[in-house]
């Protein structure tokens, strides 16, 4: 097996039906000085990085591109797992293309996840209103011809 800093572990995982990234990550958290610290805070120890989840909504920029194309080098985001549906996909490879309802589980720079997440727009709903024609604002309604 080979040993590079973002294995594709997707292809061994799924041929023996086990966790190889949660296995690792286990045995990681096991042999720490401070087994009650949270992997996730440990992650956010270094200052200006985190651990944030992006999702895909239906309509965004990032659908058909790969996890690769939108999380280019200088960004400096790993994704650590996908989540597709009820699959959880540690360790996805670069070149799966991200759909609609997608959530990446990722680390990097704060700024960077920070950009990754769309702007919400401040666009407010108003009702359609019909106008009245101006014979209907003459006719009496029926409740005021009885009285």
């Amino acid at each position: 097996m080979e040993v590079n800093s973002s294995p594709g572990l997707e292809g061994i995982e799924t041929a023996t039906g086990l966790d190889i990234a949660g296995a690792v990550i286990d045995y990681v958290s096991a042999q720490v000085d401070f087994p009650e610290i949270d992997i996730r805070q440990r992650l956010t120890i270094s200052k200006g990085y985190g651990v944030s989840e992006i999702y895909i909504p239906e309509g965004s920029e990032f659908l058909g591109k790969t996890i690769q194309e939108v999380m280019d080098e200088e960004k400096d985001i790993n994704v650590l797992t996908l989540y597709r549906g009820a699959k959880a996909i540690p360790n996805p490879r670069a070149a799966r293309e991200l759909e609609a309802d997608d959530r990446l589980l990722c680390f990097g720079k704060l700024d960077s996840l920070r950009g990754m997440i769309p702007k919400k727009t401040k666009a407010r709903r108003r009702p359609k209103v019909q106008d009245l024609q101006s014979d209907e604002l003459n006719q009496p309604h029926e409740d005021d011809a009885d009285q």
